[in-house]
């Protein structure tokens, strides 16, 4: 090829290459006016705000250090690391990303090296000869260039398409690491609440051992009758069966801990999930508004993400309409072996190939349901924005009626206190029947369980609050991801 045949095709190319972003078919991506993202409804302040014991401030990235518990704080931190889905949803990430350089590869050039050698017989009738020819080594080298205009935009739809689900990835593993995070914690403060309620019921069952040794001494002394000895030996039995309920809890939550770890049930040193008490918000729960809420949670980003890949493809699709054009080159050399490299075996080539399918094989069919396939994603998007602002709600109003219970079922528990104790007090002074100082004690047991059971609850209703906020995933993101697209902002402002 000489250096004007060379200097012709690099303009060529040049100016084919300049037109190739004139033209892109398909929708462009927006957030549709009518979505529920856009309701005035879905970005006002939550219901329920009003309570004393929650606040409209931002919830903090590592919203569990609010218990300002170290050892908490160091099993999430491990949990995120070494958990199985999380280990999962990443390894997904990552072939969604390497997924999306191979569709950008397409839309670079294309080249080839090819070299072959043979040695052949050939066919002397083929070249009209009578006699047979000669057998000879043939040689061919050649270097070969070719890139694909994109007239029309399908190139660059199918990397928005590509890049959109790589993002759509990413918000996948920020669901996993929310849902991590949270149920870490609910294990945690499941096997505290399971100690703390143990030893609400042990010193139950305490004081009606007590009971019991005081009846046997006036049945003995024949000052009380034998069933009021069966009647306390048959409500420390009751107290008592409750015990391995509580020890069930306790080691349950200890092993669902260690799988959170990443670690075999038998693996996990009891210490680690050991925990005396409930752990405590040391400030009333932020929840911030619906705007925030939708912002933040990975899940809503997770759909809108996969809305603008379902978008994209329409696009994708469209462009299979018209034709598709591609520019090339090659150079080498082809003949006899020890000619290669000679004038004679010298050949070039330059030039565009365009093919084109008439739009009879299905194109329009596929363009239909590329589209539905949008439909269903921004039905589906919707969907996940309502049940974000259901599940949140939700769980803020258990959250705030537990609390009322609980307030309720405190001064029940203080008043029951009171009485057991007056009542033990005239029973020992002979002025009331031991049954009167039996059901007292009875109320009493009965509302330090039922206060113990609502202060477990509540830690679960927090859990759960936090979960549906969405908070937890920020503090680790993926290397190598492409960079996040604010649902709000960029894809919002068309």
């Amino acid at each position: 090829m000489n250096k004007r045949s060379v200097s012709m095709a690099a303009c060529a190319a040049a100016i084919v290459a300049a037109l190739a972003g004139c033209t892109t078919v398909g929708p462009d991506y927006h957030l549709p006016e009518n979505s529920a993202m856009r309701s005035p409804a879905a970005n006002g302040p939550l219901l329920g705000t009003g309570h004393k014991a929650v606040s409209i401030a931002p919830v903090p990235d590592d919203w569990w250090r609010l218990y300002d518990d170290p050892k908490l704080d160091r099993l999430v931190k491990e949990a995120l690391a070494a958990n199985t889905s999380v280990r999962v949803a990443v390894a997904n990430v990552k072939r969604s990303v390497a997924m999306y350089h191979e569709v950008e590869s397409e839309r670079l050039p294309q080249g080839g090296v090819s070299a072959t050698v043979q040695r052949a017989q050939l066919s002397g009738e083929s070249f009209l000869q009578e006699e047979k020819l000669p057998v000879i080594t043939l040689g061919d080298v050649g270097l070969s260039m070719s890139y694909q205009i994109d007239f029309f935009g399908k190139l660059a739809r199918a990397d928005e398409a590509a890049l959109a689900a790589a993002e759509a990835s990413q918000a996948a593993v920020d669901v996993t690491r929310v849902t991590v995070a949270a149920e870490t914690v609910r294990a945690y403060v499941q096997g505290c609440a399971a100690t703390h309620e143990y030893a609400v019921a042990k010193e139950q069952l305490d004081l009606q051992e007590r009971s019991v040794g005081i009846t046997r001494k006036l049945v003995d002394a024949g000052r009380d009758q034998p069933t009021e000895l069966l009647r306390a030996q048959a409500q420390a039995d009751t107290l008592r069966a409750a015990l391995p309920h509580f020890v069930a809890q306790q080691e349950s939550a200890r092993y669902r801990l260690a799988v959170m770890l990443g670690k075999p049930p038998a693996a996990l040193d009891p210490a680690e999930a050991q925990c005396g008490r409930i752990p405590v918000l040391t400030q009333a729960l932020p929840v911030g508004d619906g705007a925030a809420l939708l912002g933040r949670r990975p899940d809503v980003r997770q759909a809108e993400r996969e809305l603008a890949s379902a978008t994209a493809k329409i696009g994708v699709a469209t462009a299979d309409l018209y034709p598709s054009i591609r520019i090339g080159a090659s150079v080498g050399s082809s003949g006899m072996l020890e000619h290669l490299g000679q004038a004679r075996t010298a050949q070039w080539s330059i030039g565009p190939l365009i093919s084109w399918s008439l739009p009879t094989n299905g194109v329009r069919s596929h363009i239909k349901g590329m589209e539905a396939g949008a439909d269903a994603a921004l039905a589906n998007f919707d969907g996940v924005v309502l049940k974000a602002l259901q599940e949140t709600q939700t769980a803020l109003s258990a959250y705030t009626h537990e609390l009322e219970r609980d307030d309720a079922l405190r001064a029940a528990r203080d008043k029951a206190n009171v009485v057991a104790r007056q009542n033990r007090q005239l029973y020992q002074a002979g002025r009331s029947p031991y049954l009167s100082s039996l059901d007292a004690d009875r109320v009493h047991a009965n509302a330090e369980a039922a206060l113990a059971a609502s202060e477990s609850q509540i830690a679960q209703d927090q859990i759960n609050l936090f979960l549906a906020l969405g908070g937890g995933w920020q503090s680790s993101a993926v290397k190598g991801a492409p960079a996040q697209k604010s649902a709000q902002a960029e894809h919002t402002t068309q």
